[in-house]
């Protein structure tokens, strides 16, 4: 056989080639790339996590700045109107009982909040008629006596107890230059007294027509708010809504009761023993000794003794022995009587709502601020839970209390 027959001789062995398709070729390119991810992936990953906490972080933070200077603007700028819908709210539960009694009687909501009103406002003009006069002159002269009574009464204690207390002019250093200035200062003009006028009417009727509607469509606005919440929630918001209008408004009916009776005791009494200005002396003491925590029983009681004293010393011990003899009157007889469906608070927690409703809210604060802690302690006592005390503190204390016993001799 020839070996240069082509026929015979061996074929080539054909090279392989490695065709990639298109599709191929970016399916190992994405897995490569996969590939490398995971090989940065940990670092990667936590860097881009952090990253991104980090910037919602931020935006909270600035958000939460943003809404406390924001609404630290609204309460600042809006704490007068909130103080006078906080009043408006709690004459409106004031009314709320009598409005009440006109609705069972088959009078519309709205007349019975209307014939309320107006009742009150007769009431007063009618007081202003009988004792205005009287209460503006006495009212004047007693402001114009206080500096000489404080005087007398400084002489007699440093003749009676041997002491130094500056007296006279030296208690009030005021000179006629002093009182010019004074005057320039603090003397409104023309424009200041009517704008101020303006401003108190204005006020008063925005209070009215709050405490009309807060009255009048009081079961409509509860029943709005109630539709937004679940039937649970419902029972819950009716029983708060009763609660304060019961303990809120019961506390100022009654507190508003005792001070009527204190003011028209304490006038006849200074009226008897010849106190002079014992109308103003006499409104004073009531609204002092009941609407101030704690201080108000000795304040009220204080300017009346300084005034009698300044005109005969025995009369201000006078004064003194029946505000002794009245508040303990008032404590064990007729404050048990008429606040008996109210909240009882501790003078401490009392005194320290006034001073903080006067901090935020000024006058109006230390108003409704004790009513406002009467109806957050009557919700906690409803929804509160007590809880008995501990077995073994019994019985330690039933164990220190019991004598030992003495070994029997056998």
């Amino acid at each position: 056989m020839n070996e240069d027959d082509p026929a015979e001789s061996p074929a080539p062995t054909p090279k392989r080639v490695n065709r990639v398709t298109p599709d191929a070729s970016g399916a190992r390119t994405s897995a490569a790339a996969r590939s490398s991810v995971r090989r940065l992936g940990p670092e990667t990953a936590s860097r881009t996590t952090n990253l991104r906490w980090l910037r919602l972080v931020t935006v909270y933070i600035v958000l939460a700045i943003a809404a406390y200077q924001m609404s630290g603007w609204l309460f600042h700028n809006l704490r007068g109107f909130l103080g006078l819908l906080f009043l408006a709210w709690l004459a409106s539960v004031t009314i709320e009982p009598v409005v009440d009694w006109f609705e069972r009687k088959g009078l519309r909501r709205g007349a019975g909040t209307g014939i309320v009103m107006v009742s009150l406002s007769l009431f007063s003009i009618g007081f202003i008629a009988l004792f205005g006069t009287l209460l503006a002159e006495q009212l004047a002269q007693l402001l114009t006596a206080l500096p000489d009574a404080l005087s007398q009464v400084t002489e007699w204690a440093n003749r009676t107890f041997g002491t130094e207390f500056a007296t006279g002019k030296d208690l009030i250093k005021i000179t006629p230059e002093t009182v010019k200035d004074l005057a320039q200062r603090y003397t409104p003009s023309v424009l200041g007294v009517v704008s101020s006028i303006v401003g108190v009417v204005f006020q008063a009727l925005t209070m009215l027509l709050f405490v009309f509607y807060m009255s009048a469509q009081g079961p409509q606005f509860r029943r709005t708010i109630s539709s937004w919440f679940p039937a649970r929630q419902q029972e819950v918001i009716a029983t708060v809504w009763s609660i304060s209008v019961e303990k809120a408004g019961g506390y100022v009916v009654s507190r508003l009761i005792l001070a009527a009776v204190s003011a028209v005791g304490t006038g006849i009494f200074l009226m008897l023993i010849g106190v002079p200005y014992w109308l103003p002396l006499a409104i004073w003491t009531g609204v002092v000794s009941q609407f101030i925590p704690t201080l108000g029983t000795y304040l009220a009681i204080a300017l009346p003794a300084i005034i009698a004293a300044a005109q005969q010393p025995m009369d201000g011990v006078w004064v003194i022995a029946f505000g002794t003899a009245y508040q303990q009157l008032e404590n064990y007889v007729l404050h048990p009587r008429i606040t008996s469906r109210t909240v009882s608070i501790h003078p401490a927690v009392a005194f320290g709502s006034v001073i903080v409703g006067a901090s935020l809210f000024g006058a109006i604060g230390a108003l409704v601020s004790v009513p406002v802690v009467a109806v957050i302690q009557a919700i906690v006592e409803t929804y509160g839970r007590r809880y008995e005390l501990v077995a073994e503190q019994e019985t330690s204390e039933e164990a220190s209390e019991s004598p030992p016993e003495v070994p029997s001799e056998e």
